[in-house]
């Protein structure tokens, strides 16, 4: 039977605030669907919206989430855990700027709060389940990032060492998500040890090649590190199991390029933008990930450094959805053919 990707979906994490109709489940769903979203990915650090330790506790309380989506013509693709899954690794340089993320009570206590981040991550494999959902989606968090160019040269064994760390830390929440069956799926960004295909791999052999160690595909962060995104689909197809669709652009110069010069986003050679503002092929994106039979949800990630979030949230419905493929049950040339006649065949081949 034909697979098709599902969609049009909308991350809420860039949305979600403290004013109508951003401020609670039941509005932000109906905000959504008015727009023409099927679908929204939950980020489940939001405390305004979800409840993370009651969903993981409670099948009642996921089913009345679910109900309130349905209401609104919307349903719930992924739980997010970027925010917890990055403190899963923090290394020292960054403990100051990622105690944010986490309560006020554990900042400046990296032990305990890499203890609650994982604990976090993987009651989001429980609510995952509760929430009758496949995938979730996250971040790997970081302990060889600073050293990502070899300059001081890097120790020998020092990413070696540092990868089988992070792959022991993510050994056990693997283990979990799959007694629930699902997917955990990484989205490979700048400052996360995994932020390409060949980090990806590296992690990917320390874990054991478990199979719930999945990707979450976008391809904006493949342009501003000059990376085939569409050689990616080919090469990763099988462990794609999310999407976010999110565009970008890269535009080097005399002054800049990949690194953009410590300059703010509006000026930076390498930006994120707004669906169809960007360089992304998302007609060879979608084309590419229908022939591998994708059929989980596109789901847009808004971020753009020029335009106002609303006006990117209204054009993003329609603009997956001009890209979504129904894919093709027959063949179009189905009417050159017929049942085997093997007869036919061999006078045919003369044989």
């Amino acid at each position: 039977m034909a697979k098709n990707i599902k969609g049009p979906a909308i991350f809420l994490a860039q949305f979600a605030g403290d004013k109508k109709p951003f401020n609670s489940w039941d509005q932000i769903c109906k905000w959504a669907g008015d727009m023409g979203y099927k679908g929204v990915q939950i980020p489940s650090w939001d405390g305004g919206l979800f409840d993370l330790k009651k969903a993981a506790e409670s099948k009642t309380y996921c089913d009345d989430i679910t109900g309130v989506a349905k209401s609104h013509g919307v349903e719930i693709t992924e739980l997010s855990t970027h925010l917890q899954g990055q403190l899963v690794a923090v290394h020292p340089a960054f403990d100051e700027g990622f105690d944010a993320f986490a309560p006020a009570a554990l900042h400046g206590k990296p032990k305990d709060r890499q203890k609650w981040a994982v604990g976090q991550v993987m009651a989001a494999a429980k609510a995952s389940r509760n929430l009758g959902l496949k995938s979730s989606v996250t971040f790997s968090g970081a302990l060889a990032w600073p050293f990502v160019y070899p300059w001081p040269q890097r120790p020998q064994g020092m990413i070696e060492t540092a990868f089988a760390e992070l792959a022991k830390r993510w050994l056990p929440i693997f283990d979990e998500y799959d007694k629930h069956g699902v997917d955990v799926c990484f989205e490979l960004h700048p400052g996360e040890d995994l932020f390409d295909g060949a980090t990806f791999e590296m992690f990917l052999e320390q874990a054991k090649n478990h199979k719930r160690c999945c990707i979450n595909y976008d391809p904006s962060h493949f342009v501003l590190q000059h990376l085939d995104y569409l050689a990616f689909i080919d090469i990763y197809h099988e462990r794609i199991k999310a999407f976010h669709v999110k565009d970008a652009e890269f535009n080097p110069d005399g002054r800049q390029g990949v690194y953009s010069g410590f300059q703010p986003w509006v000026k930076r050679a390498g930006r994120f933008r707004s669906l169809g503002d960007g360089q992304v092929d998302f007609g060879a994106v979608f084309s590419r990930l229908a022939a591998y039979d994708y059929d989980s949800w596109a789901v847009l990630e808004w971020e753009c450094c020029l335009k106002d979030a609303q006006q990117g949230a209204a054009e993003g419905a329609p603009f997956i959805s001009s890209h979504i493929i129904k894919v093709t049950e027959k063949a179009f040339d189905d009417f050159a053919g017929g049942k085997v006649d093997k007869k036919q065949i061999q006078r045919m081949l003369g044989i």
